[in-house]
């Protein structure tokens, strides 16, 4: 039975980038409508255009940005069926050494942000009777990371308010739950990495299964979750790292 989500609207935050990227791809070509939510609006708006989606300006740290960006989805799109919780950014160091101002952006843009957005479209979901909460946290919220202190709480974070919403939500014909990429060849551990490519070699014959993850392998498990088949699923935390990490 192929899958379909004809009919059904979906947010995706970071559509802009590597992994969210995809997602809009899988979404939109299983038949959702799509509205992608970024602050690289020309990165978003050249996604969008690929995939017959809309793009939407977001700034993740301004809860006035947040609610807007909203609001204005669904006023292109209709309620939302499918809130994708995607973005995310980290700043990689040690603990002692980094600043307090980069935690504040840190738990904005990975925790604060989707659980507004959560709460947002919630209520609509639970009127409707139906909806999906999909949430990219990180092996670095199952298992910790050295130089991610801050980012790894915030994923773990999320990891348990899916975990949580999952329980409150059960009855309401609304699922939740975490993808948990490992290392994936994104623009975002590009930049976490720097100039240093030897670390993604190093990183590739760490994992069991000889490579880091693409976006591609994570995009159909986000794109799993957001189906009817995936209906019987809910608060898990699953983990996309070739075997890296195994629970």
């Amino acid at each position: 039975m192929a899958w379909q989500l004809a009919g059904e609207t979906a947010i995706v935050t970071g559509g802009a980038g590597g992994i969210g990227s995809r997602i809009v791809a899988e979404l939109a070509g299983l038949g959702a409508r799509v509205a992608i939510l970024d602050k690289d609006e020309v990165g978003a708006q050249k996604v969008a255009a690929e995939h017959g989606a809309i793009a939407i300006g977001m700034d993740l740290t301004d809860p006035a940005s947040v609610a807007a960006a909203y609001r204005a989805a669904v006023e292109a799109i209709g309620p939302i069926d499918l809130l994708v919780n995607n973005a995310g950014w980290d700043k990689v160091g040690p603990f002692v050494d980094s600043d307090p101002a980069i935690w504040d952006v840190l738990i904005a843009i990975n925790l604060r942000g989707p659980i507004q957005l959560t709460q947002l479209a919630v209520p609509s979901m639970i009127e409707r009777g139906n909806g999906r909460l999909i949430y990219t946290s990180s092996d670095a919220g199952r298992v910790g990371s050295k130089g991610e202190a801050v980012y790894a709480a915030c994923k773990g974070g999320i990891i348990a308010f899916a975990k949580t919403m999952a329980r409150e939500v059960a009855r309401k014909g609304i699922t939740a739950n975490a993808v948990c990429p490992g290392p994936t060849e994104t623009p975002l551990l590009n930049e976490a990495l720097g100039e240093n490519p030897g670390l993604v070699t190093a990183l590739g014959k760490a994992v069991p299964m000889g490579r880091i993850g693409t976006p591609e392998d994570v995009a159909p498990v986000v794109a799993f979750l957001a189906t009817k088949e995936a209906g019987f699923i809910t608060g898990q935390a699953i983990s996309v790292s070739g075997g890296l990490t195994m629970s």
